[in-house]
């Protein structure tokens, strides 16, 4: 069974059974706790503890997604035969709708009837209780219905490490879980969400019980297709088979999954840099262009993989066929940087006797050889070097950095690589003050066009561009984003004054200034008005920095808007001398 033919079945099962099948997030999450999105349930957890309605979003309390993901802990396993860094997630979620009984039963459904797998082949685990939470008891009478267990061998008993899902040393909802195996290879983990986390560890019962499962297409796809290793699968044969079989299986294993996560990284907005999850992508590139040095690899090979990927891809994930040119180019632009750096590198690599994570640092600091090529080039020189030793040595020149920075800007929040705003000299501070005030006014131009209801959902500022994401169940139309974009025009042509006053929070929120509910301020609080009189343009609480005038934005231009997560749109914009 094809990998298209398992998306379609997977998506058709659940939406004949009442659940709104919703499109998959983007890999670059609204939540700040997480680099990249890691999983199906990300994008749903408001609805989990009451925060959104489910309802009033999508029709339902049933969800059913295939979700794009991407875990960095594994970036440094991949070559074996399973890890992966970029992978799709199926899975289908309730809140509130059903709980186990009928979950379990979905899940026995769709693996024994339309991927026709038989018992005999497949077994399941429960959460076997502990002196806090009982045993899953309920979990074990549904399986009973369908012939799993204990006695028979093809159920078992599992600890919390194994079966039971919660948030690592963060408050959020969790449970017990089922999970299901084929062949001894776990393809289906389901989460029955009864607990909340508090920060203290300590567990309180959720007011409405949900479902979170999730099930990788890639470890399916081996499954169905009875393949030794997901390499095998049809989702990276195509891939593999263009690299030289003389390359060790290992590298092109590393290829294959370095370039299918870059593809899908680069189309879903982010771009190399060495700043939080743009240095994931810059690993992965350099990564596959030092195996591409080593074994003198020509560079169109790069190319083909990447157009295979957007061919084989492109179908399923438009996005991934629409920005075609643009992976090709940022690919093509670092392997470009990279080899005029790489060279000198290597003679000062070859210069040292070892290589510690001082040394490593140094390497990366002056030549952006990261720690994947330092250890795959080093040899015995690099033998004391760790990722963790290494990733320290970063930490501690980026607090650096960042206190540096505090230092220049005054403090007013303008931190290398945290918050909102992100600048990383006074050329880039002057850029994002102005793109910070033009984002006021696009919230208010928003608001104007579309709506109270068209709340802000999130935003990101860099010296390149704003991402404000806001609440809004539709793609805007052609007109609406002229229209919103002439808005900010206008306002930046009339050189409005931008006014800062500082008062009681309670008395800001009352005043008519837009602010995020769900975002906590300080009291008393900085409310910046644009305008003047009967011609207040926006009025908004934040805490700076702001240009003095809207004439030094110079021009408003919106490059893109898109989804963002469900019920949550997302418009990139910039500005222009």
């Amino acid at each position: 069974m094809g990998s298209n033919e398992i998306r379609k079945r997977f998506l058709d099962f659940f939406k004949k059974r009442g659940h709104t099948v919703v499109p998959s997030s983007s890999l670059i999450p609204d939540d700040p706790t997480v680099l990249l999105t890691t999983a199906g349930m990300q994008q749903f957890k408001p609805y989990y503890i009451g925060e959104a309605d489910p309802i009033k979003d999508f029709g339902s309390r049933n969800t059913a997604s295939i979700q794009k993901s991407f875990r960095t802990s594994d970036i440094d396993e991949v070559g074996d035969e399973s890890h992966l860094t970029f992978f799709e997630m199926l899975g289908n979620f309730s809140f509130g709708g059903y709980f186990k009984e009928e979950a379990i039963e979905f899940a026995y459904e769709l693996i024994n009837s339309k991927f026709q797998i038989p018992n005999s082949k497949m077994s399941v685990t429960v959460f076997g209780g502990d002196e806090e939470i009982p045993r899953d008891d309920e979990s074990v009478k549904i399986w009973g219905k369908f012939g799993f267990k204990e006695a028979k061998g093809n159920l078992k008993y599992a600890g919390r490490e194994d079966n039971f899902w919660g948030p690592t040393g963060k408050e959020g909802p969790c449970g017990p879980t089922t999970e299901i195996y084929v062949g001894g290879v776990e393809i289906w983990n389901i989460v029955f969400n009864e607990y909340y986390c508090q920060a203290g560890k300590t567990l309180e019962k959720l007011k409405q019980n949900g479902v979170d499962t999730g099930m990788g297409l890639e470890r399916l796809a081996m499954v169905l297709q009875a393949k030794s290793d997901t390499f095998e699968t049809d989702l990276f044969q195509p891939l593999i088979t263009l690299l030289p079989s003389s390359l060790p299986l290992r590298v092109r294993r590393i290829v294959a999954d370095h370039i299918r996560g870059i593809a899908f990284l680069v189309a879903d907005g982010l771009r190399p840099s060495n700043k939080e999850a743009g240095y994931i992508l810059r690993r992965l590139m350099r990564r596959v262009m030092v195996y591409g040095k080593l074994y003198n690899l020509p560079n169109h090979i790069f190319d083909a993989l990447l157009h295979e990927v957007i061919l084989q891809y492109g179908g399923f994930w438009p996005e991934v066929a629409r920005h075609n040119a643009i992976i090709r180019r940022e690919f093509k632009t670092e392997n470009e940087k990279f080899t005029k750096t790489m060279a000198r590198g290597m003679r000062e690599l070859e210069k040292l006797s070892a290589v510690d994570a001082q040394a490593a640092f140094r390497l990366y600091e002056t030549y952006g050889l990261p720690f994947e090529i330092l250890m795959e080039l080093g040899g015995a020189k690099a033998r004391e070097l760790t990722r963790e030793n290494f990733d320290a040595e970063l930490a501690k020149h980026q607090e650096i950095s960042r206190a540096g920075q505090e230092r220049k800007f005054g403090g007013h929040g303008l931190i290398l690589d945290t918050g909102e705003l992100k600048a990383a000299d006074e050329e880039e501070l002057k850029k994002v003050t102005r793109l910070h005030t033009a984002t006021h006014l696009l919230n208010s131009a928003l608001h104007r066009v579309l709506g109270d209801s068209a709340g802000q959902a999130g935003s990101d500022i860099t010296a390149e561009r704003t991402r404000f994401d806001f609440v809004f169940p539709r793609k805007l139309s052609a007109e609406e984003l002229k229209a919103i974009e002439k808005l900010v025009n206008d306002a930046v042509a009339k050189d409005f004054t931008v006014r800062c006053e500082i008062m009681p929070l309670a008395e800001a929120k009352s005043s008519g200034a837009i602010y995020m509910i769900k975002s906590p301020y300080p009291d008393p609080v900085k409310v910046y008005t644009i305008g003047e009189g009967e011609d207040v343009f926006s009025r908004e609480l934040c805490g700076g920095p702001h240009v003095n005038r809207t004439g030094e934005i110079g021009g408003f231009k919106i490059l893109k808007e898109e989804s963002s997560s469900a019920g949550i749109r997302r418009i990139r914009a910039t500005v222009i001398p």
